[in-house]
């Protein structure tokens, strides 16, 4: 069985626990730094828009100088914003759930107007009640 061992993500510092493997695999993919899942994510996104701004069809692989870059303005990113990992996760599904909630809500009132109805589709129940995420600030 492989060893486990918890590894702190440079960016964010979100602590997790994972296998010297997967630490080694994604430190080769980062410059020799360790990134969490939503934080290597954000690095690809960054290569990738950088990529689509250079007007290149289809973009070359990410070189490692452009690799370092998308990883130091994502750092850059996280140190503005440097709170506790997990409120920021909460405060992101926060976000998600109220457009979620937004968008149902008009997605009901069109169709109710669209189909000149008085019902609405979209039941109480399946709109999150956004007090219970107050707590975890």
């Amino acid at each position: 069985m492989d060893e486990i061992e918890v590894v702190k993500c440079e960016c964010c510092g979100l602590k997790e626990e994972c296998t010297k493997d997967y630490i080694s695999e994604v430190k080769a993919n980062f410059d020799a730094k360790w990134l969490c899942g939503l934080c290597s994510q954000a690095v690809g996104d960054e290569i990738l828009f950088r990529s689509k701004n250079n007007h290149r069809s289809p973009p070359p692989p990410p070189s490692s100088g452009a690799i370092q870059d998308a990883v130091n303005a994502h750092m850059l990113f996280c140190r503005k914003f440097k709170s506790n990992p997990a409120v920021r996760v909460a405060d992101a599904m926060k976000q998600i759930l109220r457009r979620r909630s937004t968008d149902l809500s008009s997605q009901s009132s069109s169709s109710t107007n669209n189909n000149f109805s008085t019902s609405n589709s979209t039941s109480s129940s399946q709109v999150p009640d956004m007090t219970s995420f107050s707590s975890l600030r």
